[in-house]
């Protein structure tokens, strides 16, 4: 018999520390929408709210599809809902689409304030992309391109959208950042599929890191982790106090030494969390070292 889930397991199973992925995003577009003498705190809060409910709706969406399939069967890392057995799928599905229906909310908040009526289209682009990751009966995390949907989701559209519903239109600063923050973010995802690379393999969930291998998939870290600092020179050419971004990688060298030296199984969680934590630094420096840097040159 399924028990019932305290608050604790169910705040554990919003997975928390991958809130980073929704946070950054908007902190850098936040800049970037200064940057251009268009800042709104309010469109801002709007945009933060859309990603966090999208951001929890997916992970619990992700606890269930994983749970009913039994591929959390044998899982190393943090608690999963239905894997576990301390809460019902139809409990965790709620969850996730109370979660989906908020960030539709705010979404359509916005929309109605903003008049761009195309933007109900990329919403449920991005609500479709939530539940398809691991839901449906073809879901593309299983097939490898759940990085790359990380990237366009909380990269692209997380950084480029709230940008947009402040200043109606983007700066090449604004997209050099959801480049930047996308790479970060598929990082997570990619230290969190290393760890899963035996459990995933047997469960049949073939993704990137499955198809890349280990060492493919610690290679693809150490890409990930260095683009944004890419992107910091890049912007600080324009932009001198940008480089102020660089400071972020001092948060990575403890997570890229455990990736260099192979460890793996929980090992790599911290590193989840150093990931996530250097995202949110990156996003916050730069952001407001682009709030400080005016208008585009």
């Amino acid at each position: 018999m399924t028990r019932m889930a305290t608050v604790g397991e169910w705040i554990e199973g919003a997975r928390p520390r991958t809130l980073p992925n929704a946070v950054a995003p908007v902190l850098a577009g936040c800049g970037a929408a200064a940057q251009l003498d268009a800042f709104s705190w309010w469109r801002s809060l709007l945009a933060l709210l859309v990603a966090l409910g999208l951001i929890v709706g997916v992970n619990f969406a992700n606890d269930y599809s994983d749970g009913v399939r039994g591929t959390d069967a044998e899982r190393v890392g943090p608690l999963r809902l239905v894997g576990s057995g301390a809460a019902s799928p139809k409990a965790v599905l709620a969850a996730a689409l109370a979660s989906f229906a908020a960030a539709a909310l705010f979404g359509l908040v916005l929309v109605l304030v903003t008049g761009q009526w195309w933007l109900i289209a990329a919403g449920a682009a991005c609500l479709a992309g939530a539940w398809f990751y691991t839901g449906g009966s073809r879901p593309y995390g299983y097939a490898g391109f759940g990085e790359v949907a990380v990237f366009v989701f909380f990269g692209l559209a997380a950084v480029l959208g709230t940008v947009y519903v402040q200043a109606g239109g983007v700066s090449w600063e604004a997209l050099g950042a959801a480049v930047a923050v996308g790479s970060l973010s598929m990082a997570v995802l990619v230290a969190n599929n290393l760890r899963d690379i035996p459990t995933d393999r047997v469960a049949g969930k073939i993704t990137l890191a499955v198809r890349l291998g280990d060492a493919g998939t610690r290679r693809l870290y150490l890409i990930l982790v260095t683009a944004p600092f890419v992107v910091t020179v890049t912007l600080g050419l324009a932009h001198p106090v940008t480089l102020i971004g660089l400071l972020a990688g001092a948060l990575l060298i403890t997570p890229v030494r455990t990736i260099t030296r192979g460890r793996d199984g929980l090992d790599l969680i911290p590193v989840l969390r150093d990931t996530g934590f250097a995202m949110l630094a990156w996003a916050v420096l730069t952001g407001a070292a682009l709030a400080v840097a005016g208008s585009p040159l």
